[in-house]
């Protein structure tokens, strides 16, 4: 399975998930219509459907966590609109119908007004803004099978790929220090690529290997583990390129070219 279809099952499982989550909320907020339509209309045993769904308070945060770090990765520039969709808004002075948000839902908030106490906010309100949040996971299928996307991401690797074979090759023939700088040149070129796909503004014109990793690191584009990793990825670059007392030993030439190898084949 390449890392394209692994995405797109996980993708699927979360999409899923997502509508179960939807069906669990409408059986809660709307039991005897969503019992009529599937004995009436859809002629199944609708006890059994429930006992499929989970429970919306208990499953949602889970999913929410898995969509928002898949939304941030693939479509960066729609993040903010699904962390609101959950989070309730700041300065909000009253809760309305169209400003009720899913952590109004988790906490059952219900708002009534007048003598007769009518439900001018509630649960029920949550339905169409979930379902916005499913909309924004399935859009990312679409980035996925963007053409665009898809060539920019294969010419890169390609370009990135011959240039450490000629690293390899002059770490062969012991040009260590020659090699050492072609890492930093995809290093570099890599890590400008993620923060294009990302939309990240870059802090200063003149980025170095360390600039790039900690910025990527701040917008929480990846781990603190890879932070780490790239981190001494970019000490044994200055080992090659910038040390002039201290030579690099082979192995640490091949720990660099492997390592950036690695980097550009499984953080993107």
């Amino acid at each position: 399975m390449t890392a394209t279809e692994q995405i797109k099952t996980e993708l699927k499982r979360l999409s899923n998930q997502g509508v179960n989550l939807f069906n669990a909320m409408q059986v809660e907020q709307f039991p005897e219509k969503m019992e009529q339509h599937f004995t009436q209309v859809l002629k199944k045993d609708y006890q059994s459907f429930v006992k499929t769904l989970p429970i919306f308070t208990q499953a949602y945060q889970g999913w929410y966590s898995a969509t928002q770090a898949v939304v941030r990765q693939f479509l960066p520039g729609r993040l903010a609109d699904f962390n609101g969709l959950y989070e309730q808004p700041k300065g909000r002075k009253e809760i309305r119908a169209d400003n009720y948000v899913i952590e109004d839902y988790l906490k059952k908030v219900v708002i009534t007004a007048g003598f007769d106490k009518k439900v001018v906010a509630g649960p029920e309100d949550a339905i169409p803004v979930f379902q916005q949040q499913i909309n924004i996971l399935n859009s990312v299928f679409d980035r996925l099978d963007n053409v665009l996307f898809k060539m920019q991401q294969v010419l890169q690797s390609e370009l990135l790929d011959q240039q450490l074979q000629s690293a390899r090759q002059l770490a062969k023939n012991q040009f260590l220090r020659s090699a050492g700088a072609i890492c930093g040149i995809v290093l570099e070129k890599h890590l400008d690529q993620l923060c294009q796909i990302h939309q990240i503004k870059l802090a200063k014109k003149t980025m170095t290997i360390k600039d790039y990793n900690d910025l990527l690191k701040k917008q929480e584009i990846y781990s603190f583990e890879t932070w780490r990793f790239i981190q001494y990825l970019g000490d044994l670059w200055t080992l090659c390129c910038r040390n002039k007392k201290e030579m690099p030993t082979a192995k640490e030439a091949n720990d660099l070219i492997e390592g950036t190898d690695k980097l550009i084949k499984t953080i993107f």
